[in-house]
């Protein structure tokens, strides 16, 4: 029987977090622990993905890392799906975003290990683009324009410049089911279903903002493919500036990946919104297209930064939803 292998999933009670957590669980080939920081662990999420360890770590300061340690183990991946995502909350304060989404704490207590043995799968954005153009590659230029998206460029800088082995991940929107333990934050399909389910009243949205919104289930089936990649040793790769290598080392392995993460369609806030309406019969009178600029959301936000998934598609041979399957799949999930 082949050893099983280690995976930490770094806020695992977060959305894609609990997510990624119930798809490793039932792969059947890992064990399993997670971080959060709360007082104790959803008692929800712990039974539906057990066997699991929970530790309570405080990513800001590296507080619990060493009971990690003790009771699991060194990883054999890392998956840091933690992060202060809200930007109006980045811009407001800084540090914070400074503290929890340049993962300082977690490359450190990688280190002390001193080999070379763990991958570390780190979350970043679409927002580390400038939003000025469509479908960005990964070797565009980054241009931040906000502070959340600032943080997530100087976590990437600070994980290349350390770590020996990773698979940084721009995400885009990700959008889904609910999870197991429901999360406090509005979810995208579903706060569009809950307005426009009111009938008669008029909802705006944006027309003049683009994004490629990735369904959870697939970023899982992303992470899980880079996960089995590492494992498995049948991959090594290495991402020069504007070029992407592929190499076998003779003495040991080794990831160095950057790739975008985002859905099948490039599509305006409008366009969702009417995505819903197509499925569940909402008038479509009820959607007024704005302009971006019209709105002060007290934070700068890019206007496209649609990304070109290729890479993604020929790398991990995972090959995103389209953006109405993955919505039809979400409403019927969450009304099942």
């Amino acid at each position: 029987m082949a050893e099983r292998r280690r995976v930490l999933v770094v806020g695992g009670t977060g959305y894609l977090g609990q997510h990624l957590l119930q798809g490793l669980a039932g792969a059947l080939l890992y064990d399993l622990a997670f971080t959060h920081n709360r007082p104790i662990p959803p008692p929800d999420l712990v039974a539906a993905v057990s066997p699991v360890i929970p530790f309570r770590v405080d990513l800001r300061t590296g507080d619990g890392f060493d009971a990690i340690s003790s009771s699991f183990g060194q990883p054999d991946v890392v998956v840091n799906c933690a992060a202060l995502s809200v930007p109006r909350a980045c811009e407001m304060d800084p540090a914070a975003a400074v503290s929890i989404n340049v993962p300082s704490s977690l490359v450190n207590w990688l280190s002390s290990f001193n080999n070379s043995n763990s991958l570390l799968v780190h979350l970043s954005t679409d927002q580390v683009y400038e939003g000025v153009k469509s479908f960005y590659k990964e070797e565009d230029e980054a241009v931040p324009v906000n502070m959340y998206g600032k943080t997530k460029l100087a976590a990437e800088q600070h994980i290349i410049a350390q770590c020996s082995n990773y698979a940084i991940l721009r995400s885009s929107i990700i959008y889904g089911p609910q999870t197991i333990s429901p999360v406090e934050k509005s979810l995208p399909i579903q706060w569009i279903d809950s307005v426009l389910n009111k009938q008669g009243h008029e909802v705006e949205f944006f027309h003049d903002e683009f994004r490629c919104p990735v369904y959870v289930k697939d970023m899982v089936d992303v992470i899980m493919a880079a996960t089995k990649k590492w494992i498995s040793g049948c991959l090594f790769l290495h991402l020069a500036i504007c070029h992407l290598y592929l190499r076998l080392i003779s003495d040991g392995k080794q990831m160095q990946l950057l790739l975008n993460v985002g859905g099948a369609n490039r599509v305006s806030r409008l366009q969702m919104a009417e995505s819903v309406a197509r499925i569940k019969g909402y008038n479509p009178s009820l959607i007024k297209p704005v302009s971006a600029s019209s709105v002060d959301r007290g934070v700068r936000s890019p206007s496209d930064i649609s990304m070109d998934i290729s890479r993604l598609i020929q790398v991990l041979g995972v090959s995103p939803c389209l953006f109405e399957d993955g919505v039809r799949s979400t409403l019927e999930a969450d009304n099942a």
